[in-house]
């Protein structure tokens, strides 16, 4: 990867949150300039962790981080500071910059095209929707041309154009990116290399190559390690059997039983630690609660036209296995219309009352962010049930320890598959699901689908994943740019 000097390096860093949770273990790595590189590794094993010691909000546990002298770094934040929503589109971007840019009206244009976002430059921030304002923190980082710039799942609310334009923009952007992302084909468009966080030793290794050709090389890794770990169990097996038999004969025999005991516990350690964090979540399906009549009667629904709220009219009937896709650009009030159905506040949308709602929000407010795991799925139980509650979250790759944690300890991945987990225990009769991939590792995305095909219920769907939406049989699709 001969791009340029190396402008960061992780020399042994080990980070702990505590002693009992190690996130990093003298992992080792640089990254040069002008590459383009990603993180992968399973939900929680600490990709988010490396951005934050790298921005200096938190400091390794032990060894050292350096970086070129003079070395700038942009990252795009999740959310906009409570102090910027009342600044105009022009004052938020002059908040990049410590000292006055004369041409910024122009560098706003250019990064605003980036992000797939057109807006009048005195448009308050707070007057955006969710989906823009996660598009306008990207275009913050991306107008402040770092040195190094790190972006944490910036494909979640970008519909194809936007994820164009931003693949065409890191294709031309003559620095270092850093990127964490479930979205493979984007990722391909544009890596030179990946660094691997494994969730088991938590090291680092670093593969040189496009995102494809690193995961046949994970994968082919890990089939060596377990080949070589089978051929090394049957040897250790064999050996104690022997050990057994010599171990009863006495004299002699008992010494060479010891020896070999030595041998046989030598082997044992040398087995390799085959990565973990590869496992995909394996096959599950949904239940529903039995409802007799039709779940939802759609007769209108509130769009957003210009920046104000206005009432369309429609005629959707969703019964039993009936699944609608929401369309439509972002701003028009996709988020806004499903959280409204959901509480029951859109007036044109009448839930039959025995209905049970299953409501996945993209940005997982409605989680109990205080509770613990074991707390938030026994909730969704008509009966709580000790063995249901953990023999579920490990299905969703939350074992015994994770489920006493609290949600809010959760990696973003983490709590979407904690939503998922939720759903197979409250057994709704209408499923509302507002980008529910977003943060969702890419191995999972085929069983959800699966899922949620063969879901006997209702469906409300939103999501920009167009490969995941192509695995649902969806009956009908409401654009409501088109109203």
């Amino acid at each position: 990867m001969d791009h340029g000097d190396v402008i960061a390096r992780f020399q042994d860093v080990s980070f702990h949150y505590d002693h009992k949770k190690p996130i990093l273990e003298g992992a080792s790595f640089s990254v040069r300039e002008n590459t383009k590189l990603t993180i992968v590794g399973q939900n929680g094993a600490g990709k988010s962790t490396i951005f934050r010691l790298l921005m200096r909000e938190i400091k390794p546990t032990e060894g050292e981080i350096h970086l070129q002298k003079g070395t700038t770094i942009g990252i795009a934040k999740q959310v906009v500071a409570h102090q910027d929503l009342q600044k105009t589109v022009l004052e938020f971007f002059e908040g990049a910059f410590t000292e006055k840019k004369y041409d910024i009206e122009r560098h706003i244009k250019r990064v605003l095209d980036a992000v797939h976002v057109h807006a009048p430059l005195d448009k308050k921030i707070s007057a955006f929707s969710g989906g823009q304002k996660a598009r306008l923190l990207l275009a913050y980082a991306l107008i402040q041309e770092p040195d190094i710039l790190l972006l944490d799942e910036p494909t979640n609310n970008l519909d194809v154009q936007g994820i164009d334009h931003l693949t065409q923009f890191l294709i031309g952007y003559e620095k270092t990116a850093i990127v964490i992302s479930h979205d493979a084909a984007f990722l391909n468009s544009f890596t030179h290399g990946v660094l691997h966080l494994d969730n088991f030793t938590h090291q680092v290794q670093q593969y040189v190559g496009d995102y494809y050709d690193v995961v046949t090389q994970i994968e082919a890794q890990i089939e060596r390690e377990q080949r070589q770990n089978a051929r090394m169990e049957k040897a250790i097996i064999d050996q104690k059997e022997k050990i057994n038999f010599f171990s009863h004969k006495g004299g002699k025999m008992r010494k060479l039983a010891s020896k070999m005991r030595d041998a046989v516990e030598e082997a044992e350690e040398n087995k390799v630690d085959v990565r973990q964090e590869d496992k995909t979540i394996p096959p599950f399906s949904i239940d529903i609660t039995p409802c007799s009549s039709s779940l939802v009667e759609i007769r209108s629904v509130t769009v957003m036209k210009d920046h104000k709220p206005t009432k369309k009219k429609v005629e959707i009937t969703i019964r039993k296995r009936h699944r609608v896709l929401i369309t439509g650009p972002n701003g028009i009030g996709k988020s806004t219309l499903l959280e409204a159905m959901a509480s029951g506040k859109e007036k044109g949308a009448t839930i039959t009352p025995e209905v049970v709602v299953g409501y996945y929000r993209q940005d997982f407010s409605g989680l109990p962010m205080d509770k613990t795991v074991y707390d938030t799925l026994a909730e969704a139980m008509d009966k709580p049930d000790n063995q249901a509650v953990y023999a579920t979250a490990a299905r969703f790759l939350l074992p015994g320890e994770k489920v006493q944690n609290k949600v809010g300890s959760l990696s973003e991945g983490q709590k979407g598959l904690l939503c998922f987990a939720r759903f197979m225990l409250q057994k709704p009769t209408l499923l509302i699901l507002d980008e529910p991939t977003n943060h969702i590792n890419f191995r999972h995305i085929p069983v959800i689908a699966q899922a949620l095909n063969e879901y006997e219920g209702g469906m409300i769907l939103v999501s920009h994943d167009h490969e995941f939406v192509s695995q649902i049989e969806m009956n009908e699709e409401l654009d409501l740019g088109s109203l």
